[in-house]
């Protein structure tokens, strides 16, 4: 089985503990004397969601969790259960509004992503880094406040709401940060 050592441990890297996966969410590195250092990190459990703080020390050894991915395209939710294909093979997964947790702001229906699988079952929804969506709703702005340091609500066509510099409108498709949530930048056409 594959390991790392403590200071490869960034945020995102799937481990296991106990015989359970969790990914990395927070890192800090602590250098000590000596050319020795410690590493906190805190884990979240992908089965679940249950968050938990680690310490390692510079010699220990870490195991990779042996996690799979599998691409897969979005179909629909009915409020609890979201429903995936892989477009392969047309196989169809289901999965809790749990396990989707805050995926669920992102999913457009129609999309591919990757589901992750850990012994054989779904354990997570891997976005992409950055994903397009539409503003379905943006406030006016004021007249004479154009400065672009001004941010204002604007809602997207899959629910979620972020904040927008002032000159987003409705119909823009912007890109947004899928582990932030924070804007990055309106789609040129």
């Amino acid at each position: 089985m594959a390991s790392y050592q403590p200071t490869e441990l960034k945020k995102g890297v799937v481990v296991q503990v106990d015989g359970k996966p969790f990914r990395v969410i927070d890192y800090s590195q602590k250098v000590m004397g000596r050319g020795g250092s410690i590493v906190n990190v805190r884990l979240k459990n992908l089965i679940d969601g249950s968050v938990i703080p680690k310490t390692y020390k510079g010699a220990e050894r870490v195991d990779a969790a042996e996690v799979t991915n599998q691409t897969v395209q979005y179909l629909y939710n009915d409020g609890a259960t979201y429903f995936f294909m892989d477009p392969n093979s047309f196989e169809q997964f289901e999965l809790s509004a749990e396990v989707v947790d805050s995926a669920a702001g992102y999913l457009k229906e129609g999309e591919s992503l990757n589901l992750q699988f850990f012994d054989g079952r779904v354990i997570n929804v891997d976005l992409p880094k950055n994903i397009y969506l539409e503003v379905t709703y943006a406030e006016d702005v004021v007249k004479g406040d154009t400065t672009s340091s001004v941010l204002k609500d604007a809602t997207l066509e899959t629910g979620i709401t972020v904040k927008v510099p002032a000159f987003i409108k409705i119909g823009d498709v912007i890109s947004v940060d899928t582990a932030t949530g924070d804007y990055r930048e309106r789609k040129k056409d």
